[in-house]
């Protein structure tokens, strides 16, 4: 099973240039897809303590090839232990890159991207996610602009990955899995866990990404993002619960930031 699962990835990944959208076939292209993705994936596995480190895939994360954006914790038997990974989607590379681009053309274009979500707030999940509004532009393809696209990208993958990793050596994977299984794994985690449960996985998910350099600003891009949405499409909750409040985490993000580098 482990080979089959691990060999099924590799070929996915060779695969996901031409899955994930991009612009145009003969433009400018992201650097930032599914390979760069499985490499943050092994650095959040390789950063946490050994007795947490056995407790996830030595290679955490694997491709679904759905265009719905979502990021899932699952779990597959094994000989010895169970294959404890994260799911992430082909509609979550598309929206890790548009929501990071979109954010860095905003300081070139100032309202760009609150017009950009705008539209991604219609995004039901059903289709892939529509390209960036005039992404044609050659301005918005400069070194600069792409620097901060690769910069908010790496950093929201980072941590989102890190919390969504969380789910398994904290052990609230363990405690939902029957109820996962009943949705096929389709029913986000967010929605079965406590408040105090998703605070402890966004902390240790945190911490684990700044251990490997990730800061916090592509997040607060992030959850800036969906707090902006004039309405909240459904795959949101895979990302955060509803009774979370923004601002009030954009603030918990920044103490928890300082506080790491107070130390």
């Amino acid at each position: 099973m482990s080979r089959n699962i691990l060999s099924i990835c590799a070929g996915l990944s060779l695969l996901c240039t031409t899955l994930v959208a991009q612009p145009k076939a003969d433009g400018p292209t992201y650097k930032t897809g599914f390979s760069a993705v499985t490499h943050i994936g092994k650095e959040l596995r390789d950063a946490l303590k050994p007795a947490l480190r056995t407790k996830v895939h030595s290679h955490p994360v694997a491709l679904e090839t759905d265009v719905r954006p979502f990021v899932k914790t699952v779990e597959y038997p094994d000989e010895n232990e169970p294959l404890r990974l994260v799911f992430v989607s082909v509609g979550f590379i598309d929206l890790m890159n548009h929501v990071s681009h979109a954010k860095a053309i905003d300081r070139i274009q100032p309202g760009y991207f609150q017009r950009y979500l705008v539209s991604l707030a219609d995004e039901s999940g059903d289709f892939s996610l529509k390209e960036l509004p005039g992404i044609s532009d050659r301005r918005y393809w400069s070194d600069d602009i792409l620097n901060d696209q690769q910069s908010n990208f790496n950093q929201m993958v980072g941590m989102v990955v890190a919390i969504e990793l969380s789910h398994h050596y904290l052990g609230h994977y363990k405690k939902n899995s029957n109820t996962l299984a009943e949705s096929d794994n389709q029913e986000p985690i967010n929605n079965l866990l406590q408040p105090a449960e998703w605070e402890e996985a966004l902390k240790v998910g945190v911490q684990n990404a700044l251990d490997c350099g990730y800061g916090i600003d592509g997040l607060k891009v992030f959850y800036d993002a969906i707090a902006k949405m004039p309405k909240r499409p459904d795959w949101v909750d895979y990302f955060l619960p509803e009774h979370v409040k923004v601002a009030k985490l954009q603030k918990d993000l920044q103490k928890a930031e300082n506080y790491y580098f107070a130390q």
